[in-house]
């Protein structure tokens, strides 16, 4: 059963007799999506149609792209839209190497940090068994990404540098526009993943100077399967999907109208209020972390000095018990949280972004990531921080 739990001025799903801290994964659907769902679904018709029947899904597009690009900071042209920040992900590296390429062939190698997400390490991989040359920059375990190793990369042969906003499993958040800055100076194209920093902190694409940049509407409380892939004017980008002549002849295939006109209207009814939502969300984080040391014994937060986006606690359990029983335990509490990126679940290997920050195996294995939202309360922390210290306790004893 759902009802509804929320800050002020705002209103989204929850589930009764759950608390959700695992916001970083996805987001429960804003109230404003759901008021309309019924509405969109009678617009049925296919937005390519030129009759009247494809005149209206084609108008609620026009208005979303309108309200994305406006809560992004772009142009609306600039919006493409796609099937979520995976495919913008691999889209952007792909279609970013292949169009770098075919105007010099000497451009052949591929800048990313050691702590992307999956879909831009695999997408790297694709590339790199392509025969391009993948250079990953070097992320402390604090969190701080090694620029001079960075800067000592870029040269003439680089064609792509893509580099995460904000890190989805420990919430820091590197320093984009330097870096693009850097890149362009030696003609590289720049692709930012800024799927975990959309309803987090104020976007804008164009004040970051980034080429590309990848968005997610089920991370900012939409439907599932809708994104976006930022395109700046000028710029054209080999297509992943070919086909018809969809997003201006550059991503083929029929437009999923109901994702998108949901990422529309969130973007339409809250892009003014995440500055408000940054405050409140980053008091609870403080209040999260000062009670995670307080009652936790050994309990370590990652980065905890570094800038992150406000919603994101990363942290590494005492000795003695491991994410994964944590987790499962917390489960049955009824709490939701995780031990790493969502999209790696399954894996039978610790977090690849804790690794590669220089965290040892086994403390990766005792990884926990909790993400708040903007339905997260000071009681569901009150509730997390004393259920945690009770089960841990337990499965020390053990």
């Amino acid at each position: 059963m759902l009802i509804y739990g929320a800050m002020p001025d705002f209103r989204c799903l929850k589930e009764k007799g759950r608390i959700f801290l695992d916001h970083n994964a996805t987001t429960p659907l804003a109230q404003c999506v759901m008021d309309k769902l019924l509405e969109w679904a009678k617009v049925w018709g296919n937005p390519s149609s030129i009759h009247q029947t494809g005149r209206a899904p084609k108008a609620l597009l026009r208005e979303a792209r309108n309200a994305v690009g406006d809560f992004i900071g772009s142009h609306p042209l600039e919006v493409a839209f796609t099937s979520g920040g995976s495919e913008s992900n691999n889209w952007a590296l792909k279609g970013g190497y292949w169009t770098q390429k075919a105007k010099d062939p000497r451009r052949q190698e591929v800048i990313v940090s050691a702590v992307e997400h999956p879909s831009v390490m695999k997408a790297a991989k694709f590339l790199e068994d392509q025969g391009a040359k993948i250079i990953k920059v070097p992320v402390s375990r604090e969190g701080v990404m090694d620029l001079d190793f960075y800067e000592s990369a870029l040269n003439e042969k680089t064609a792509l540098v893509s580099i995460m906003y904000a890190n989805n499993e420990t919430g820091h958040i590197f320093p984009i526009p330097s870096m693009v800055k850097k890149a362009h100076e030696v003609g590289a194209l720049f692709h930012c993943d800024g799927v975990q920093a959309l309803g987090k902190v104020t976007v804008n694409v164009q004040s970051w100077g980034v080429d590309m940049a990848s968005f997610s509407a089920h991370k900012c409380y939409s439907l599932k399967g809708c994104g976006v892939l930022y395109i700046r004017k000028g710029l054209v980008v080999e297509s992943l999907i070919h086909g018809g002549g969809q997003e201006r002849r550059r991503r083929a295939g029929t437009e999923n109208t109901l994702g998108i006109a949901s990422f529309g209207e969130v973007a339409k009814n809250y892009k003014d209020q995440v500055s408000s939502f940054y405050e409140k969300v980053l008091a609870l984080r403080k209040r999260l972390e000062e009670g995670l040391k307080e009652f936790v014994d050994g309990v370590e937060i990652i980065g905890e000095n570094q800038k992150r986006v406000p919603n994101t606690v990363g942290v590494i359990l005492p000795s003695g018990v491991y994410g994964e029983s944590v987790l499962m335990n917390l489960d049955i509490e009824g709490f939701s949280v995780s031990t790493g990126s969502a999209c790696s679940s399954g894996s039978s290997e610790p977090s690849a972004t804790l690794t590669a920050m220089g965290f040892s195996r086994q403390e990766a294995e005792r990884s926990l990531r909790i993400s708040l939202g903007w339905g997260s309360t000071e009681e569901d922390i009150q509730e997390f921080i004393i259920a945690l210290a009770k089960i841990i306790r337990r499965l020390k004893s053990l």
